[in-house]
């Protein structure tokens, strides 16, 4: 369901809460310049996938970034 470049940027805001890491993303989204398109696109992606998802399913995510993973093989 979230790609890989996805989970990186929910893990960086991750709040614990589904809710929680909407509105850091909304807050961060507002930061970003207009210059700034791949990760505006990437922050709605993130966003619209969030909002139509349940918190059963949030809290089913595994969240750990990409380099995490790469440790532990």
């Amino acid at each position: 369901m979230f790609t890989n470049d996805e989970i990186n940027l929910m893990c960086i805001y991750n709040t614990g809460t589904r809710e929680g890491l909407i509105a850091e993303l909304t807050q961060m989204r507002g930061y970003l310049g207009a210059d700034e398109t791949e990760l505006l696109a990437l922050a709605d992606s993130v966003l619209g996938k969030l909002r139509g998802m349940s918190d059963e399913e949030y809290a089913e995510l595994d969240l750990f970034p990409d380099f995490e993973r790469e440790d532990e093989k």
